[in-house]
């Protein structure tokens, strides 16, 4: 038993491939400098947006920089304030918190229900 197999090379040529060829080996059309002034015009916008994120966020930075420098230097009194007693183990609410069970079963269902959701876009 022999298999043949028909490469689209193998194929004769209708009109349309023929047509196709015909244009593909024809000369490029005349522009005027269209296309070079097209490519240069889209790269510039590209490095527009790549600096225009860095450039937002270094801007947004030296102006708010006089307000984080007064937020860190409050940060002391903050920490200080708060009672590092109060903090033990044994004080916490721990006997109002679900079972561990609970817990992770709920872990699984919005996992599944995350899952769910994905498939159903694609």
């Amino acid at each position: 038993m022999e298999l043949k197999i028909i490469n689209m090379a193998d194929k004769l040529k209708d009109e349309q491939d023929l047509r196709l060829e015909s244009l593909f080996r024809s000369e490029p059309v005349l522009d005027d400098g269209f296309t070079v002034r097209v490519v240069s015009r889209v790269r510039r916008q590209m490095w527009v947006r790549r600096l225009s994120l860095p450039l937002a966020i270094t801007i947004g930075a030296a102006i708010s920089a006089r307000s984080i420098m007064q937020l860190v230097g409050a940060l002391p009194e903050l920490v200080n304030s708060v009672p590092v007693f109060g903090l033990r183990l044994e004080n916490l609410p721990i006997g109002n918190l679900p079972q561990f069970s609970t817990i992770i079963m709920g872990v699984m269902l919005l996992g599944s229900a995350v899952m769910i959701t994905r498939m159903l876009e694609e």
